[in-house]
């Protein structure tokens, strides 16, 4: 099987509530991953919907499945549909936005989610590329921008320069093959770096890299 899908199930998409894995379940998990990298009180979001999501969006459900995966729920969860206005009800401003422009991350199933609150913002353009699987194109933290360059997973760590190896030789360790390495200076302190990897780390190797790291995401 070539392409981007792993397996016959990246095809057929997971169980959900909605009508399309592309544009309902790849949407809550670009919500979710939102969520991850943001990891903390969210007080608004706006979407910028692209191409087919900006035509579609309300009738396939792309807009509460986003507002769903913002919140943290799972696609089947029962209450997706009302995920916007659940969403609402605790306080969070959400908006959405159609534009008639190409998806400036070059796919059609594209939203760009700004999540804010006081003292915070992040910036996430994700695409759905089918059955349920996303790629995330651009993130913007911490007033750096950074384009990944295949799909998830990958790992964000906020490390000192010189654990670099060392969390490299960690998470090889654990099983996982490191395919590309990112990095972005936050500070004289701290960098955000970047590891791309061909499967998801374990369950011990995530719990070593949080007592190693100022934070980790793993998307």
């Amino acid at each position: 099987m070539g392409g981007k899908y792993r397996s016959v199930f990246d095809i057929i998409g997971p169980a959900m509530i909605g009508p399309s894995s592309s544009h309902t379940a790849g949407a809550v998990a670009i919500g979710r991953k939102a969520r991850q990298i943001f990891a903390d009180e969210i007080k608004s979001v706006r979407v910028d919907h692209y191409e087919s999501f900006a035509m579609t969006h309300k009738g396939h459900g792309t807009d509460y499945a986003l507002a769903a995966g913002v919140l943290g729920m799972e696609p089947d969860d029962s209450r997706v549909p009302q995920a916007v206005e659940v969403a609402r009800d605790q306080g969070i401003q959400i908006d959405f936005i159609e534009h008639t422009e190409p998806s400036p991350i070059h796919h059609p199933n594209t939203a760009i989610l700004t999540i804010k609150n006081e003292h915070k913002e992040v910036v996430v353009a994700g695409c759905s590329v089918g059955g349920g699987t996303i790629e995330l194109r651009e993130i913007q933290i911490d007033g750096v921008t950074i384009r990944p360059t295949g799909p998830l997973p990958m790992l964000l760590t906020w490390i000192q320069v010189e654990q670099m190896f060392t969390i490299e030789n960690m998470i090889t360790a654990g099983g996982s093959s490191v395919l590309k390495i990112i990095t972005q200076e936050i500070n004289q302190e701290t960098v955000l770096v970047i590891y791309e990897l061909d499967k998801r780390p374990n369950v011990k190797v995530l719990a070593d890299l949080q007592d190693a790291c100022q934070q980790v995401v793993c998307l």
